[in-house]
């Protein structure tokens, strides 16, 4: 097992009531776990997380975490 911070943004902080703006939450997860692995641990759908952050790297569905990552999830962002 991997221990794991996770931090939601914006409109999915819904799926965390109660957290703080900015309050990170702890997750476990097994050995090898990829952030796609964590999404659905965290029963977010695909679209919405749109951007992913692991220690403040840009990172792919596909990256495999490792004990002590921080990761932050946001929805898709829009604007003009």
């Amino acid at each position: 097992m991997i221990t794991v911070r996770v931090k939601l943004f914006a409109t999915l902080r819904r799926y965390r009531p109660g957290l703080g703006i900015g309050e990170a939450f702890s997750v476990d997860l097994p050995a090898g776990a990829t952030i796609e692995q964590l999404i659905a641990h965290l029963g977010l759908s695909g679209p919405e997380a749109k951007l992913i952050f692991v220690n403040v790297v840009s990172r792919d569905r596909a990256y495999v975490l490792a004990p002590g990552d921080d990761v932050s999830i946001f929805p898709p962002v829009g604007g003009g």
